[in-house]
């Protein structure tokens, strides 16, 4: 950590305890001539923008449940997005990704993109503040924020994290995958990519995906099976089914991922390549991930109800 990026987190218990702390947080920011943005949660979000509506129109609003459905694509489309566009200056940023209806299935994501947030801006010049809330949050997650956040926000004011360790908590959520269930469709893909994607068109619209998605989904899976031929040993498996929430797709194969940040960070229209994995996370919904020397397997989720990727300002 450096002194030039602060990451706090907020540990607050209701609309008045939130307030007291994201409001002068704000304001101080603007009174400092700092570019702000504010990232969560729509309950959250309307409290800000009435007590803010004064100073709305210097700040950047985006709906967190919206934006960072998939918390892959928080770093790269809303936090370093925001910085990225004010260089040379300090930015204040409040990014809220975890709320109390956010899945299980959904967590391991956000734990992760926690913790990766201090790798994405260690160096840079930016105090991104992380609500939490307390009261209505599992011990086990306000545990997890302390070690993705140097420094915690209480009742009792701030003070040091004891448990900061975010190259840990990424370690312990890189976890293996469940299997697909019985009857998934699957198939092994070998040096082309055309075979997956007709596969995966038929399986999908056969199983009733939106077909104004249908375009996101194959795209999502040709950047896989592509990675996979270019970086996993050439050849991939490719799973594809469906449940009660949504469709999934999962590839696997030989590869490995050493580079925690993959697909997490903007990529400059002057670099070739590089932007597989993060095409993925701004196309699903959830993107899930587990990779070792002995492989890696990506399993993406697409919500039956159709999600908008678009940034709200």
């Amino acid at each position: 950590m450096t002194e030039s990026f602060v990451h706090p987190a907020l540990f607050y218990r209701d609309a008045e305890d939130y307030l007291s702390a994201t409001v002068p947080f704000v304001v101080e920011g603007l009174a400092e001539g700092e570019p702000v943005a504010v990232a969560v949660p729509p309950p959250n979000l309307a409290l800000l923008r009435d007590a803010l509506a004064t100073f709305a129109d210097r700040i950047v609003f985006h709906d967190m449940s919206l934006v960072g459905r998939n918390p892959g694509r928080i770093i790269p489309g809303v936090l370093r997005r925001f910085a990225d566009s004010h260089p040379g200056r300090h930015v204040r940023i409040i990014g809220e990704p975890m709320w109390p209806s956010r899945t299980d299935e959904e967590y391991p994501a956000c734990a992760i993109h926690e913790a990766l947030v201090n790798h994405a801006f260690l160096g840079r010049d930016a105090t991104i503040l992380c609500p939490f809330n307390a009261y209505r949050l599992s011990a086990e997650v306000l545990r997890d924020a302390e070690a993705a956040h140097p420094l915690v926000v209480d009742e009792h004011g701030p003070r040091p994290s004891e448990h900061f360790g975010p190259d840990g908590l990424i370690s312990r959520y890189n976890r293996p995958l469940n299997p697909p269930p019985e009857g998934a469709a699957s198939t092994t893909i070998t040096g082309t990519v055309a075979n997956a994607r007709k596969f995966t068109k038929e399986h999908a619209l056969r199983a009733g995906f939106d077909p104004r998605r249908l375009d996101d989904l194959v795209l999502a899976v040709t950047e896989l099976v592509t990675n996979s031929v270019e970086h996993g040993g050439g050849t991939s498996t490719l799973h594809l089914w469906s449940d009660d929430n949504g469709y999934l797709c999962q590839v696997s194969d030989t590869g490995y991922i050493s580079d925690p940040l993959a697909g997490r960070l903007p990529v400059g229209p002057d670099r070739p390549g590089g932007r597989g994995l993060l095409v993925v996370n701004h196309l699903a919904d959830l993107v899930r991930l587990h990779t070792s020397p002995n492989g890696t397997t990506v399993q993406l989720r697409f919500a039956w109800s159709q999600a908008n990727n678009e940034l709200e300002t």
